[in-house]
């Protein structure tokens, strides 16, 4: 009786095994770090590019402008670096399908697009807000401090998305 109780309960040891500790279970924290850097860093560059076209031609206007305009392609590049945050914190704790469960993968895979998504969407409000908030401002000077404004509070929706993504790394499920 006991040797069949021994082995059910080694059954059952390895059926949960095989559902919590699956050989693709690292797949899904892989792709929380590919998510977090990738779209971060798409929405960091389409800040950059579309800020960048509204710096040249407001170069080509007021020159003396140009150190004041490159605050938009700053900000834009610390979107990119909140997503690096978040996929080397993921990253560091990647292990073997024995010991990282797909709960913690699926959790890092919503962190990693957190993050990420929240970076596409502040680089592009960035990106808008800058290209046009420095055009207007070589005409209108006292636009500068409202295009700040804008830019912050757009900056902080990628800011938002790192918070969350932080969260979700710390949970332990």
């Amino acid at each position: 009786m006991t040797v069949e109780k021994t082995g059910k309960d080694s059954l059952k040891n390895e059926i949960n095994e095989l559902i919590y500790f699956p050989a693709y279970g690292p797949f899904y924290g892989v792709m929380g770090v590919v998510a977090s850097i990738v779209f971060s860093s798409i929405g960091a560059a389409y800040g950059t590019a579309v800020s960048g076209t509204g710096i040249a031609a407001t170069a080509v206007m007021r020159p003396e402008l140009i150190m004041k305009s490159i605050i938009p392609v700053v900000m834009a590049g610390i979107i990119a670096i909140y997503g690096l945050v978040v996929s080397v914190l993921i990253a560091g704790i990647l292990d073997s399908a024995e010991t990282y469960s797909v709960i913690k993968g699926y959790v890092h895979l919503a962190a990693g697009l957190s993050v990420g998504f929240c970076g596409l969407a502040s680089g592009y409000a960035i990106g808008i807000v800058g290209d046009v908030g420095v055009r207007n401002t070589a005409q209108q000077p006292r636009l500068f401090i409202g295009m700040i404004l804008i830019l912050i509070f757009a900056e902080v929706l990628g800011l938002y998305g790192m918070i969350v993504a932080i969260y979700l790394y710390t949970k332990d499920i």
